[in-house]
């Protein structure tokens, strides 16, 4: 007995697959170096330091007792109110569990062995991850000055490139494309490749590339987007994507059954009326960001101008740094597998957390008062 393996019985390239690393949760940190939880700020993953949205937290409150039920299984009332949000029909959506699962379904959907997945390089390694899940080639663009060349993930398509993943604003690096350059981008794209624009962040932007007419023409584009980010609802996982309606119920084939909880669903579809929230969370967000970019600037560090709800800072020693803020009860989020093992990223808090965190970043760096 037990002269089998596991690793003899497992799919192969599960063997090869690269894991997800999130960002240090506030409790293992606390355990890690002895802190007290309430003493920790969490700046590593992105999320509102603002909080849910209160007409989401209100909905979900009301809703709690009926947790003895299943939710709904196709997702019909918030897929209605994102039509009527989107001015677009409830077959063009499919809610996930996250975008990132719904971006994943959409993998499953139509990639096959010997397909290649082209993204940029400095870009969610969730693209990645996708493509090597389904036996696909990752082909990963550099990405100069940290930003999508479009002209080279043009270049790098095949006749065997199926997806192409674009981000705008991207994650990790906070750059843009031009709207125009966007749709243009698009609108070149060969039949046979399917271009899925991440929008997780777009809601930090006064305004994004609208791939609704592109839909509308009949390009193969389909969006994805999240209430995890403005809407402060990441521990609840629900986002989704939009697209051409024939297309969406290909991959609708591949989700499973009650795949968004029911608190979830309650969740975003009040959210989604909460237009107060979303414009003061903007309101935030701008202001860390003008208030991060000047205390780099005081502590001689570089940094890429972002537009979204996150920074990243260039600084020696990136590894140490890091180490040395969750010491001071401070987490952020480094960069080595991305490819910038000297860089950062901090997501944009309140007022008084990026004080902080620019003051422990100081003090580690000897340049405090």
């Amino acid at each position: 007995m037990g002269k089998i393996a596991y690793a003899d019985l497992v799919n192969p390239a599960v063997l090869n697959q690269p894991t997800y690393e999130p960002g240090k949760p506030i409790e293992t940190v606390a355990r890690e170096f002895g802190l007290d939880p309430h003493t920790i700020i969490k700046l590593a993953s992105n999320e509102n330091p603002l909080g849910p949205s209160p007409l989401a937290q209100a909905a979900v409150t009301r809703m709690l007792g009926e947790v003895n039920f299943y939710p709904d299984g196709g997702t019909t009332v918030i897929r209605e109110k994102l039509a009527a949000f989107w001015n677009l029909r409830p077959d063009q959506f499919l809610v996930g569990n996250g975008s990132n699962e719904a971006m994943i379904l959409l993998a499953q959907a139509f990639l096959r062995p010997g397909d290649e997945v082209v993204f940029g390089e400095q870009a969610f390694i969730v693209y990645k991850l996708a493509a090597l899940l389904f036996g696909a080639k990752p082909v990963a663009v550099p990405m100069p000055k940290f930003t999508h060349d479009l002209a080279a993930m043009r270049a790098a398509i095949t006749e065997k490139t199926k997806l192409v993943f674009l981000t705008c604003p991207n994650n990790p690096t906070g750059t843009i494309n031009a709207a125009e350059e966007i749709l243009q981008f698009a609108r070149e794209l060969p039949e046979h490749v399917i271009l899925c624009f991440d929008e997780a962040y777009a809601e930090f932007l006064p305004d994004c590339a609208d791939i609704r007419p592109l839909i509308d023409e009949g390009r193969k584009i389909v969006g994805a987007r999240t209430f995890s980010k403005i809407y402060g609802l990441a521990g609840l996982r629900v986002g989704y994507l939009y697209g051409d309606a024939k297309l969406i119920s290909l991959v609708q084939r591949t989700r499973q059954p009650f795949n968004v909880n029911l608190p979830a669903q309650i969740a975003a579809v009040a959210a989604l009326d909460d237009t107060a929230f979303v414009q003061l969370s903007r309101e935030v967000n701008t202001a860390g960001l003008r208030q991060l970019e000047k205390g780099f600037g005081k502590l001689g560090l570089s940094f890429i101008p972002s537009h979204a709800n996150f920074i990243v800072f260039h600084v020696p020693q990136a590894a140490q740094i890091f180490d040395a803020l969750q010491r001071q009860g401070v987490i952020v989020r480094p960069l080595a597998g991305y490819g910038m093992p000297d860089s950062l990223r901090v997501t944009v808090g309140t007022a008084e957390q990026n004080t902080r965190f620019l003051a422990t970043l100081g003090t580690i760096l000897g340049k405090g008062k």
